[in-house]
């Protein structure tokens, strides 16, 4: 293939730091090859069965090509086969354009590489149940090498969000309700997946600046309705604690309007607040389709060209997946005067600068060694399934659990009885295969900016076709029992109960007719009845028939009304009940917690959950996954969260006469942090290094811990404060620290908690950005937020202090 070129060639820096070289490089280029490196492609109909398709390359990428949006998340047979696609393409970028500028190859990697062949992890609000965020870091680790071996060098991960509204369809995808939880995962994700040099690493994208998961009504893309002091104290603190603690490098816009302006719009929340106020200097890429919708659905622009203004001038550089204002639109409205160059050449710096970062000048492609991909791709597997049994959350027991190894008769009902496959969440390559089946199936609009190629070759075309009538035979149950070896709950039970008679009857996850005459015969002939409840997840809305997922929000928070008359009937029956309920979101419970002897939970936990489920049941495993969010009692509730501020919410004085409602209490049927073991725990005296600390100085705290039950366990110790401030309401208490601790029954360990004060600021009366006042605190430590077993009273002394960039945000935490 001849090289795309009406010009010598570029000359390509080979020295000096990646601002330097980028700069160098960027004087270089024309104003069309610049627009080039700010959009994205996505890579249908340039890669075929038999390698790139060559006319689709020279019209897509002959001016160069700023990234290739998604590769391997569709229609990938194998991991070898996304390096071959990766290496392909890139060979061509480098090799055959004017500039020779490699792209960045984006995936997502929130529960790991969506493609084929790479171990699926729990998702996001199973990480954060395990409340053990080092080794989400070592998962990230692993997840960095698994995306360099074949040639992908940016992640759309991790969600940053701080998820507060359980009618939200991604409350999955975020680490929960806390704004310090959210940034202890947030953290340990980032640095495990960019490494110490980026050269070696993979750039992570937090998202969804900002305020994506507080929308109005709890409707996906609404606009955001919050103050200014909550979106900068509770909204902001997870991506500044990533930006300042973990260098984050790049940042992806929310599809949220902010004040009446979209954020992908808005130099306030883009410039201001993002890079003057929390110091991110990075790069700003697009959520899918976001400038097109500054014109089709904001109707803030008028056209393309005044949407493409809006975006660079907000400060949002790379448009993804597919140009629609950027590209060919940009430069055209730069060469005509209409958008500035300077605007242009900021973006091309930054994006330029991050090639450079990672390398991939000196090392554009990926490995080509099929046995060493495979390898790489198939590991961390162990970690996946201790990852899903951390995450296990037992929120009630009666006594039944863990079931008797003499247990003779298991009866397991319900919609997940039998299925494997909806343990897995959005984002893994299982659901990413059933969302192109929709796709194929004529619904291809239901994804932004995936559209299906029409002017390729007749001969790709016909091959396309003869793929996809095989893809749209996929048995996506036999796929996650074959290729990730994944079980059932019924089968997972078997192997761990061999000794039991165990049957099974699956039954309809939503409202619809249903005789449950065979569910009930079963279950009457059963000692112990197990029910598979809770939710499925979907990629996004209209593809599948989930319950929670990308645009998939809900009104009703309850379990579908058909699962509650399950529960309720099965408990007439007079034998010890089980609910397992598999949700990623808060469902309200109490239709079913009064009928049932044990509550386990689980959260999207991927091929390993069955197991993970089975072992707790059968004491194999003992529990201690901690809820990441709170769970009201009803949908009136939402949202609720442990860190509603004094006087309102369920935070109300004894003597509020306008506490509660009419109809039910204000309470939490289970508070954030709550989860019961088989073991009991003994929380010691708190120990103060010091009782009185000034307004510029630290705290530190000691614990003991002691496993007072006949088995051991792992108790996650949680430290709270609670604290007032002059003129401003503050959050009746606030996550400061936390650890999970190991304990062989009798055993004893001293857990200690230090953090700066300033980890406390928040903004003060004059809303003169944050400081910290003197006056007193009381630190406690407790199983649950609502579960505190000792607390300390600390006096703080000194001036009001005004805290600067050197905020802190988490805590030092250490056991012996």
């Amino acid at each position: 293939m001849e090289t795309n070129q009406t010009q010598e060639r570029v000359e390509i820096p080979t020295s000096g730091t990646p601002d330097e070289r980028a700069a160098l490089l960027a004087a270089q280029l024309t104003i069309e090859e610049k627009a080039q490196q700010l959009v994205g492609i996505m890579p249908m109909g340039l890669v075929g069965p038999h390698g790139i398709v060559p006319a689709a390359v020279e019209q897509a990428l002959g001016g160069g090509i700023g990234q290739v949006s998604g590769i391997g998340m569709f229609g990938a047979q194998s991991a070898p086969q996304v390096a071959a696609s990766v290496n392909a393409l890139q060979r061509y970028l480098v090799e055959n354009t004017r500039a020779g500028i490699p792209a960045i190859f984006h995936n997502e990697a929130l529960n790991g590489v969506v493609a084929p062949g790479f171990t699926s992890f729990p998702t996001a609000i199973a990480l954060a149940a395990t409340w053990n965020p080092d080794a989400v870091e070592e998962m990230a680790e692993l997840i960095r090498r698994q995306m360099r071996s074949v040639g992908l060098t940016q992640a759309l991960s991790p969600v940053l969000d701080v998820a507060r509204d359980a009618r939200w369809g991604r409350v999955h995808e975020t680490y929960g309700e806390d704004p310090y939880l959210a940034s202890a995962f947030g953290v340990a994700f980032i640095r495990g997946l960019q490494g110490p040099d980026l050269t070696d690493g993979v750039i992570a994208t937090g998202k969804h600046f900002l305020g994506y998961a507080v929308t109005e009504a709890g409707q996906n893309m609404a606009g955001t309705a919050v103050t200014r002091r909550e979106l900068r104290e509770v909204y902001a603190r997870p991506f500044e604690a990533a930006i300042r603690l973990a260098g984050l490098a790049s940042v992806m816009n929310s599809y949220s309007t902010i004040d009446g302006v979209p954020v992908a719009a808005s130099p306030e929340i883009l410039r201001r607040l993002l890079r003057d106020d929390l110091g991110f200097t990075g790069s700003v890429v697009s959520d899918y389709m976001t400038t097109q919708m500054l014109v089709e659905r904001n109707e803030v622009a008028e056209d393309k060209v005044e949407a493409a203004a809006l975006a660079l001038a907000a400060g949002l550089d790379v448009e993804l997946p597919n140009p629609y204002a950027y590209g060919p639109v940009l430069a055209g409205a730069v060469r005509d005067g209409r958008i500035a160059e300077s605007l242009l050449d900021e973006a091309v710096h930054r994006a330029l600068r991050d090639k450079f970062a990672l390398g991939l000048f000196e090392h554009p492609y990926a490995s080509e060694d099929p046995i060493e991909i495979t390898e790489v791709a198939g590991r961390g597997g162990e970690l996946a399934a201790s990852l899903a049994v951390e995450s296990v959350t037992m929120l009630k027991n009666d006594g039944v659990l863990p079931l008797s190894a003499a247990t003779r008769r298991i009866a397991v009902l319900g919609p997940h009885a039998e299925s494997a496959y909806t343990s897995f969440a959005a984002y893994t390559q299982p659901a990413g295969i059933e969302l192109m089946k929709v796709m194929m199936s004529g619904g291809m609009g239901n994804m932004a900016g995936v559209e299906a190629p029409t002017d390729v070759p007749e001969d790709v075309a016909a091959e396309a076709a003869e793929a996809m009538a095989a893809f749209q035979s996929i048995d996506l149950e036999q796929v996650v029992r074959g290729a990730y070896g994944a079980q059932s709950i019924t089968d997972a039970l078997r192997d761990a109960l061999p000794a039991a008679e165990i049957a099974s009857v699956v039954t309809p996850l939503r409202d619809e007719d249903w005789d449950p005459a065979e569910a009930l015969r079963v279950a009457a002939d059963a000692d112990v009845v197990v029910l598979a409840l809770g939710g499925r997840s979907s990629w996004l809305a209209g593809a599948v028939g989930g319950t929670e997922g990308e645009g998939v929000d809900t009104a009703d928070i309850d379990l579908p009304a058909i699962q509650v008359r399950l529960a309720q009937e099965a408990a007439r029956l007079g034998k010890p009940v089980i609910a397992v309920v598999q949700m990623g979101r808060p469902y309200a419970l109490s239709s079913i917690e009064g009928s049932v002897s044990a509550i386990v939970t689980a959260y999207f936990g991927g091929p390993e959950q069955g197991r993970a489920l089975a072992s707790v049941i059968a004491g194999a495993a003992n529990p201690s996954g901690k809820l990441p969010f709170t769970m009201p009692r009803t949908t009136g509730q939402v949202p609720i969260y442990a860190g509603q501020h004094r006087g309102t919410g369920y935070r109300r004085g004894d003597g509020d006469m306008h506490k509660g409602y009419q109809d039910h209490p204000a309470t939490p049927l289970y508070a954030f942090g709550h989860g019961l073991s088989y073991t009991t725990f003994e929380y010691g005296a708190i120990d103060l290094a010091d009782a009185a600390v000034t307004t510029s100085g630290s705290i530190s705290a000691t614990i003991s811990i002691t496993n007072t039950g006949g088995v051991a366990g792992d108790e996650v110790v949680q430290a709270y404060v609670a604290d007032r401030a002059r003129g401003v309401t503050r959050p009746a208490q606030q996550l400061v620290g936390f650890t999970r601790v190991a304990l062989a029954a009798g055993e004893s360990k001293r857990v200690t908690v230090d953090f700066d004060l300033s980890q406390l600021a928040y903004i003060g009366i004059d809303d003169d950005g944050f400081v910290f006042e003197p006056g007193a605190i009381e630190v406690a430590f407790g199983a649950a937020s609502d579960d505190l077993r000792q607390s300390a009273r600390v006096e703080i002394t000194g001036p009001t202090v005004r805290i600067g960039a050197d905020r802190s945000f988490l805590a030092r935490v250490s056991v012996e």
